[in-house]
């Protein structure tokens, strides 16, 4: 289980600055991926292959064992993308184990108000340069992070706790439908 935590920017100091494994900003899927292959089969992923679906806003990543599918992740980007994953779940053909969800087509670096020309259209420079700092960034693991650990220990009371169970994990259940106009219906 993955908890984000974030810091006030005044509390970094100069060298302190590092992201989680991953392509972009918006790449805990990576992550999330890897150590799932480790701590649940065993395996040691080094490089994760996206595969397109329908567009390039909504990509899939496996892992096999012994010929079977047993990881099935995806990345969907995009109100369209979003709005197509739950009417999927809704009939029940969603078979995914995690999906990584954000409203930007292209991720959160190419959100509104981010890598745009004065015209409003994407700049892609400034997108690939964005991309490429935020590459050089150090990468750390969350779970090796001081300040997460802290956060297990002092305010979760440990890994395994009640308050972790409590705080951190859902249990999902069916929800009677209302026939109310104020409903959205995608």
């Amino acid at each position: 289980i993955f908890f984000c935590y974030f810091l006030r920017f005044d509390e970094i100091k100069e060298g302190e600055m590092v992201r989680h494994d991953g392509k972009r900003s918006d790449g805990y899927l990576e992550h999330i991926f890897k150590h799932a292959a480790k701590e649940l089969f065993g395996m040691d992923v080094k490089e994760i292959t996206y595969k397109a679906l329908k567009n390039k806003d909504f990509q899939e990543v496996t892992l096999e064992k012994d010929g079977e599918t047993v990881l099935r992740f995806a990345a969907a980007y995009g109100f369209r993308n979003i709005q197509n994953m739950v009417l999927k779940l809704k009939k029940g053909k969603f078979l995914y184990h995690f999906v990584e969800v954000l409203a930007c087509p292209g991720g959160c670096l190419n959100g509104k108000g981010q890598a745009q020309s004065e015209d409003g259209k994407p700049d892609k420079a400034l997108l690939n340069q964005m991309e490429e700092v935020y590459a050089a960034i150090p990468v750390r693991l969350p779970e090796t992070n001081v300040h997460v650990q802290k956060m297990y220990q002092d305010w979760l009371e440990g890994v395994d706790s009640k308050k972790v169970q409590e705080t951190l994990h859902t249990k999902y259940s069916a929800v009677n439908q209302t026939a109310s106009n104020l409903d959205i219906k995608w």
